[in-house]
């Protein structure tokens, strides 16, 4: 286990690790492309996950959907290599640096998840916003590359 939790002033100001898992056994991760600073995704890490992304500097999240640790990448080739992690203020939410060279972050074949922006202003009905697509082209077609595994999206 990392550092145990034991008072304010140790935990924003020391330098020991001692993240907050939620109620879940999970902390948010923001990952960021190292080159771009550009958003990559947002996942969770449990315990084992964050460790596990320290000792081999690659990327391990904990999949809500799945119930299970998967090393990011591991099937599409899109490898995340860690260049940095850092944690915030209170030790409750991460964010890591992480490089892909050419490859992609997102299960739907884009660079990053965050491909589609929402339009900004009155809104005339909630049920027709329609969203505009930033990133054009998709870095892989996931149809070869998950070959009917299951999609990780709940509806």
């Amino acid at each position: 286990m990392f550092k145990k939790r034991e008072n304010v002033a140790d935990i924003e100001e020391g330098n020991l690790l001692s993240p907050r898992f939620d109620n879940n056994g999970l902390i948010p991760v923001t990952t960021t492309d190292h080159q771009t600073k550009e958003v990559l995704m947002q996942g969770y890490m449990n315990y084992e996950a964050l460790k596990k992304t320290i000792e081999t500097k690659e990327a391990h999240y904990w999949s809500r959907s799945r119930k299970e640790v998967w090393h990011k990448g591991k099937t599409s080739g899109f490898i995340q290599k860690v260049i940095e992690i850092r944690i915030d203020d209170d030790q409750d939410s991460i964010w890591m640096n992480v490089d892909i060279g050419d490859g992609s972050s997102c299960h739907v074949g884009y660079k990053s998840c965050f491909y589609r922006s929402i339009p900004l202003g009155k809104i005339k009905d909630t049920k027709k916003i329609e969203m505009n697509f930033k990133d054009k082209k998709k870095r892989f077609d996931p149809k070869i590359v998950y070959k009917g595994k299951p999609n990780p999206t709940k509806i």
